[in-house]
């Protein structure tokens, strides 16, 4: 069985890793925090202190880390995978980051001889912890069809975009559409409740209809327990927004309502509700209306 490593053990890359070695692969983990490392350690891993030391000993290695200077630094920086490096490796960033960032690493270490996956996912951290993440790959289809059994330890959707980079366009497409859903079903919940409907029965009525998505299955049933906790916090969707933007900007493209959500989630964070679910773009609306969406306590 290939070797993996795993660098990046937040809240999606402790369970993505989690998945990995249930699966049975052999797997190396290196994050800043040692008390991921030394969890996964405990179920079986093999630490490493530094992303060099990971990729020495793999034949997979992968990142998951918040922003594109993070995966930049672990990828070429001077104990970065690219000192680290040897023949057959294959580098695959689960991060979030920009189209450009993944193929100037993709580039240089294609220089080294190291094939290189941009793999964002999408699913949350439930789809993160049941293994059912939708994962969305730029690069070359040979490199993918190695790292496939892995993949599907993680995720029940596999989709080779294109070449390098168009996972990262794709994943920011995907944040286009999240961005939306969580403000609409924000507004959609104050506007029922204030205009005198009860919330949750109107959730279950368009739930079969036109409006239904994923965002109303899986998040409007935490959001009326009273449960704001990330999941994948408003800050992070922040960051893919301006990723959106960034790139939208750099072909000419214009993204009329992506910019407005983008500014809801900088007043999110700007008024310090940062580290709320991304669904919490609630609590912003309900400070916009005057009205407060009841809600039951969490069990």
């Amino acid at each position: 069985m290939k070797r993996i490593g795993y660098i990046g053990l937040g809240i999606m890359g402790k369970s993505i890793a989690r998945n990995i070695l249930k699966a049975g692969f052999p797997l190396v983990v290196h994050n800043r925090s040692r008390a991921a490392v030394d969890e996964l350690v405990a179920e079986g891993a093999e630490p490493a202190f530094s992303p060099a030391e990971v990729a020495s000993k793999v034949d997979i290695v992968f990142t998951n880390l918040p922003d594109s200077p993070d995966v930049e630094q672990a990828a070429l920086g001077e104990m970065g995978i690219i000192a680290g490096a040897h023949s057959g490796l294959i580098f695959v960033d689960n991060s979030t980051i920009k189209p450009s960032t993944t193929r100037l690493i993709a580039d240089r270490l294609g220089e080294e001889g190291i094939a290189c996956l941009d793999a964002p996912v999408s699913g949350g951290d439930i789809g993160a912890q049941q293994g059912t993440l939708a994962i969305m790959v730029g690069g070359p289809a040979s490199a993918l069809e190695e790292v496939r059994p892995v993949f599907e330890a993680m995720g029940k959707t596999i989709t080779h975009v294109g070449d390098s980079g168009a996972g990262q366009v794709a994943k920011a497409a995907n944040q286009i559409m999240v961005a939306a859903q969580m403000v609409a079903m924000a507004e959609l919940l104050i506007f029922a409740q204030k205009a005198g409907a009860d919330p949750r029965r109107v959730v279950e009525a368009i739930r079969g209809g036109a409006a239904q998505c994923w965002t109303l299955d899986v998040k409007s049933p935490r959001i009326f327990e009273g449960n704001r906790s990330p999941g994948f916090k408003a800050r992070m969707q922040l960051k893919d927004m301006k990723i959106v933007l960034e790139t939208a900007q750099q072909y000419g493209i214009p993204l009329v309502s992506a910019a407005v959500h983008t500014q809801l989630y900088e007043a999110m964070v700007q008024n310090g509700l940062g580290e709320l679910d991304n669904s919490g773009i609630l609590t912003l609306i309900e400070q916009m209306a005057g009205e407060v969406l009841k809600t039951d306590p969490i069990r």
